[in-house]
């Protein structure tokens, strides 16, 4: 359970920041780009949930509770004492990615192929979906950036790039199932 009494700590006011674990790094190291960028993907979520009703709304709900899951995981390193930690960090499972792979299946199932490139924009709801896509691909190259580190979970990254997929399509839902979708016109200004 996590408890805020007091907002401000000063413990940053140099540069740096705890992890999950303890250990304290620059605000600048690349798991706080890694679990920053997944805190700025879950906003851009909140915003796109001020259009959206129904099962959609529903969907973005869970995708921000598992962002919070994530952000957690990312700022957990050391997964090799996971087993021995007083308290057993939150890590990403396999059924949070089958979630978004089942659910990308079902939205997909009525949209027509696509023919061309579809430009960010269309219908309010559609627009904020194409914003959380490419936050959430930002987050997903930092957190590949770490697996070279080899101190993250395999699961998290996964999960990046099916978000990624799952706001895709969830904004080709947006825009009357892809009928309303911004084609690209490959050199229609020059």
């Amino acid at each position: 359970m996590v408890v805020l009494n007091k907002i401000y700590t000063r413990t940053g006011d140099a540069g740096d920041t705890a992890l999950g674990n303890g250990t304290r790094v620059s605000k600048t190291d690349a798991r706080v780009n890694a679990y920053g960028t997944v805190d700025e993907t879950n906003a851009t979520v909140g915003l796109a949930r001020l259009h959206a009703d129904g099962d959609i709304d529903a969907a973005l709900a869970r995708i921000q509770n598992d962002l919070f899951d994530l952000g957690a995981d990312l700022c957990r390193p050391d997964m090799a004492s996971d087993a021995t930690a007083e308290y057993p960090p939150l890590r990403m499972v396999p059924s949070q990615i089958e979630r978004l792979e089942s659910e990308i299946d079902a939205m997909n199932a009525d949209l027509s192929p696509l023919r061309s490139f579809i430009l960010p924009g269309g219908s309010p709801l559609a627009a904020h979906l194409h914003l959380c896509r490419t936050v959430s691909r930002r987050a997903e190259r930092l957190a590949v950036e770490m697996l070279d580190g080899g101190d993250v979970n395999t699961a998290a990254v996964k999960y990046l790039n099916r978000l990624s997929d799952w706001f895709f399509v969830a904004a080709r839902v947006a825009n009357n199932n892809g009928t309303d979708d911004v084609l690209w016109v490959p050199g229609a200004n020059r």
